[in-house]
């Protein structure tokens, strides 16, 4: 018997194989830092590190010199208050809830406060326990999302004494169109920064994301604070990517066929033959993260050659038209590319009328996912699966 092993074969029968190159993200990682060379870097891993997996992606940038790291809720930081050094410091953007004083405190986790009530809470605990406490302060200086707003910053400038207790390690914002660097708000917001940051003379600022780092000096101060740029994404929507693709995604066939002109294919027909034509069923839809908003619009490659989406997606599915392909071509347990060298993110993203950052955080868990190590050679698909 001869058996020709592939990546499918070694998914175990899964869906498809999910490849996160590790040394592409420390990789990154290294060219933001050195964007900056005065300023630290940090790194931003909430919704599991975009999805990538928080605790892996994590040690491997604790490994390259990152010891600031950014998650959105107080369960993502105390699960990787757990795995990492207890070098690192670990924010939470969204701050406190009512309640979470406690295991913030115990787990050494610093909250991102972002109004009066939050460091009220957070002044009070640090009171309570007759001790300092650590803490960032963030400022809307534009976008309405988070943070203190002017009013709110007024009463801080004028009551020091609501920061009792507390050490701020950061004042910060966020760039609302930082990937845009021709936008108008990128300066209006600096210059409220930079106002702001006299009211916090002794605190470090941190203002950069992904975007912000490319706009120049004058975004960087104290601490970046990238995200989509260290998992490959494009930080700005105007130039091309300079980050390395840290991910790869490639997906089973389930069954091949061909069918006459005129058959309807998938959920509602949308897809009508204009002639014969061989499709392939694939083994993931939007359950996987492949939205359904790429029905009739998206595609999957093999071997450099598009292989268009042919009617809906579906949750567990796609058809893909492959009648470009020599007849015989993909069989059961092939393997075709929906993300890699042919397709990107932001590729894949734009046939869906989204952004990277979605397509990346809801790549499901269905798919086996293995890890490249720093120093090993970057994946390439077998792109079948035989037996005889």
């Amino acid at each position: 018997m001869d058996m020709q092993i592939s990546r499918q074969q070694a998914a175990g029968g899964a869906s498809g194989h999910l490849t996160i190159d590790l040394g592409a993200l420390r990789d990154n990682y290294l060219t933001l830092a050195a964007m900056a060379p005065a300023s630290q870097t940090a790194a931003v891993v909430k919704a599991d590190a975009y999805g990538l997996g928080a605790d892996i992606v994590s040690q491997t940038l604790f490994e390259a010199g990152c010891r600031n790291f950014f998650v959105a809720h107080i369960d993502e930081a105390l699960a990787l208050r757990l795995r990492l050094s207890a070098q690192a410091r670990i924010f939470v953007l969204n701050g406190l809830q009512p309640g979470n004083e406690t295991s913030c405190a115990a787990m050494a986790v610093t909250p991102v406060l972002n109004s009066l009530e939050q460091i009220a809470q957070w002044s009070a605990h640090a009171r309570h326990l007759g001790k300092t406490l650590p803490a960032a302060v963030q400022i809307d200086t534009g976008m309405c999302r988070l943070g203190l707003s002017p009013a709110e910053l007024e009463v801080l400038a004028s009551q020091p004494q609501l920061l009792e207790g507390l050490d701020i390690a950061f004042v910060m914002s966020h760039l609302a169109c930082a990937d845009e660097p021709e936008h108008l708000s990128n300066a209006a917001q600096l210059a409220v920064m930079r106002k702001v940051a006299t009211a916090f003379p002794d605190a470090p600022v941190c203002f950069s994301n992904s975007g912000g780092i490319f706009l120049g000096n004058d975004y960087h101060n104290h601490l970046l604070r990238p995200g989509i740029a260290l998992y490959g994404g494009a930080p700005s929507v105007a130039r091309p990517n300079p980050m390395k693709p840290v991910v790869r995604l490639d997906l089973a066939v389930i069954q091949t066929r061909t069918v006459p002109a005129g058959s309807l294919v998938g959920y509602g027909g949308s897809f009508e033959a204009a002639g014969p034509t061989r499709l392939a069923t694939i083994a993931a839809g939007y359950a996987d993260g492949l939205p359904r908003s790429l029905s009739n619009r998206g595609a999957a490659w093999y071997n450099g050659i598009r292989l268009p989406i042919a009617g809906r997606v579906s949750m567990d599915s796609i058809i893909l038209d492959i009648s470009a392909l020599p007849e015989g071509t993909l069989t059961q347990g092939s393997l075709v590319q929906m993300i890699g060298p042919d397709q990107t993110l932001e590729d894949i993203a734009n046939d869906a009328g989204t952004i990277a950052y979605e397509i990346l955080t809801g790549l499901g868990r269905r798919y086996r996912r293995s890890y490249i190590q720093p120093g090993e050679p970057p994946a390439t698909a077998s792109t079948s699966v035989n037996h005889k």
